[in-house]
């Protein structure tokens, strides 16, 4: 009898264990992602307006389409369809170092249709390739471009840009 009400108690505990942790969990993921759905309208803004997400504060400087190749005559990338090349000013607003991934942007076509970065595209476009792969420190800033390689009928319309991959992001009009 006394071995089944510890082994109970014992049991009882670590069910309230998991379950107290399960639901701080979803607690913090609800109030991050309810933060974030909230923000929807606030976390907008047009070309030349900076929009914060997480620790980055983006500046969409310019958008040019229409570009069929990036790099020199000699090391290059050609486009599938069309370059979208986006000139974009990235802040680090945080208290600590964060890494800015090309691959989290994405670009949306007027009917909703999501286009990735093209990474290897964007190493020939930045004069120095390692704009958007290393560490940005709190205060400090780069300047780069995102390329998107889509079919030549398309145009952008927005662009959704992250601090990471697991950010809400944040939404920027090119129109």
């Amino acid at each position: 009898m006394r071995k089944t009400t510890t082994l109970a108690l014992i049991a009882t505990g670590l069910v309230a264990l998991g379950c107290g942790a399960g639901s701080t969990g979803e607690g913090s993921s609800s109030k991050s992602d309810g933060g974030t759905k909230g923000d929807d309208k606030p976390k907008s803004a047009k070309i030349g307006q900076p929009a914060r997400d997480g620790k980055f504060e983006f500046t969409v400087k310019s958008s040019k389409c229409g570009v069929a190749k990036v790099g020199t005559s000699m090391i290059g990338d050609k486009a599938q369809g069309q370059f979208c090349l986006i000139t974009v000013n990235v802040k680090n607003i945080g208290k600590e170092a964060q890494t800015l991934d090309g691959s989290s942007q994405k670009a949306l076509a007027a009917d909703g249709t999501e286009y990735s970065s093209d990474t290897e595209a964007g190493l020939y476009a930045n004069k120095e390739a390692s704009t958007f792969f290393e560490e940005i420190n709190p205060g400090n800033q780069v300047t780069g471009v995102f390329v998107f390689d889509i079919p030549k009928n398309v145009k952008l319309t927005k662009l959704e840009l992250h601090d990471s991959m697991f950010s809400g992001g944040v939404t920027v009009s090119l129109t």
